[in-house]
């Protein structure tokens, strides 16, 4: 393995909080010159912001280390691109250069709760029955914070699906090519990534389509999906990340407990 993509919320840190050992794990694993990239669904917040945040949690990690939905969606627009936005206002500058007036081509679904509204959501919908695309930065179900569990993008985007009569192209995870690209931002293969994460239908389900080695971590959603049956998907399964640098250390090779 040359390289580890690593989610953040549920495996850094978890409702508010780092988990124990992650910066440790982290030291770990650049101590071993292994690549590192920071995965996240997160699409609310430009990626400075989120640098800023994981500082407080004592995860001192480089902007360009981040690799974020909106990272993968800029990829995705040209020149040409006409994009209808649902997106956080704090986002909107990271899509300055993108033409936003008809006839739309795209329309980029993100965490919109602060401008969501029947106006917002009836022009995405009339773009779609133009021809638009629909883009989803990600279509989580629910994301959890300290105050509970709270509803995510993955909602809009199923209402717009079902009204459209279209399917989203995902550029977040689950989207192997969202993992494919993070490598590459690291110089590596994915088949030399390990990826490490909490949900199972996210970080394991993304990484091995992508064909990474997959860790899952029993802290984050482990507990809720493990509720729902969804379970038994991952290479390897550890307690937290702070248990990472040994089983990276094995090569994979102790045992495989339960996930």
């Amino acid at each position: 393995m040359r390289a580890v993509l690593l989610d953040l919320e549920g495996t850094l840190y978890a409702q508010g909080a780092p988990v124990a050992g992650a910066a440790e794990a982290v030291g770990a694993l650049r101590s071993r010159g292994l690549a590192l990239r920071f995965l996240t669904n997160t699409d609310s917040k430009p990626g400075a912001r989120i640098v800023e945040e994981l500082a407080g949690f004592g995860l001192d990690i480089p902007l360009e280390e981040l690799f974020t939905p909106v990272v993968a969606a800029k990829a995705l627009f040209t020149s040409g691109s006409r994009v209808y936005l649902m997106v956080a206002e704090a986002l909107t500058d990271e899509f300055a250069g993108v033409a936003a007036e008809p006839p739309y081509t795209h329309v980029l679904v993100g965490d919109c709760r602060e401008t969501l509204d029947y106006a917002l959501l009836d022009g995405a919908f009339r773009a779609l029955r133009g021809g638009a695309e629909l883009v989803a930065l990600q279509r989580g179900r629910y994301f959890k914070r300290a105050d509970g569990d709270h509803l995510d993008t993955g909602a809009v985007v199923a209402a717009l699906e079902y009204a459209a009569g279209c399917t989203a192209r995902v550029v977040g995870k689950p989207s192997p090519d969202f993992f494919r690209l993070a490598a590459r931002s690291a110089g590596v293969d994915v088949a030399e990534c390990v990826v490490v994460g909490d949900d199972v239908t996210t970080d394991v389900a993304g990484g091995r389509a992508a064909g990474a080695v997959t860790v899952r971590v029993r802290t984050g959603k482990y507990a809720d999906q493990r509720a729902e049956g969804l379970a038994g998907a991952a290479d390897h399964t550890v307690d937290s990340v702070a248990d990472l640098p040994d089983l990276i250390r094995s090569g994979g090779s102790s045992p495989r407990s339960p996930s």
